[in-house]
């Protein structure tokens, strides 16, 4: 139950410009969470969520500071834990996660900027990522099996 919440809570926040404790709230009982301000507030924490000014000069939550890891690809650990499997095939890379944790995982992979990926395409279960060749899709696999081995 706490990890689906707080794969939702990520997911709310990567999709939604959510800046206060009482939005997540409201949004997550819309998710059909019935949760209190304490549970979202140590979420928060536990999750390591931050308030960041937005260019409109207000607040908005952010995912976790990125962690380097060792093959050169940044990931928020909380998506990482979100992957359920890797496949490469030809230019494609299709990654499997939880339910309702694809467009957060693809965000995030977006937010990688990496020179070999073309694009993602995020189902609710799902991910397509375009790279520019084979070896580009080989390499992004293996550094996405490195990362699912270090967590």
């Amino acid at each position: 139950m706490k990890k689906n919440r707080q794969e939702k809570l990520l997911e709310l926040i990567t999709r939604y410009e959510i800046d206060t404790q009482d939005e997540l709230i409201d949004r997550l009982r819309e998710n059909g969470y019935n949760v209190t301000q304490a549970t979202v507030s140590r979420d928060i924490r536990e999750l390591k969520i931050a308030k960041m000014t937005t260019g409109k000069g207000t607040y908005r939550y952010v995912l976790p500071k990125q962690a380097e890891s060792g093959s050169g690809v940044s990931f928020s650990a909380a998506l990482i834990e979100s992957i359920i499997s890797v496949e490469a095939a030809q230019n494609l890379v299709v990654l499997k996660t939880y339910p309702g944790l694809a467009s957060a995982v693809a965000a995030g992979i977006d937010r990688m900027n990496l020179h070999q990926i073309l694009g993602c395409v995020a189902g609710d279960d799902t991910i397509l990522v375009v790279t520019r060749d084979s070896d580009c899709a080989g390499t992004l696999a293996g550094q996405m099996h490195h990362l699912l081995r270090s967590i």
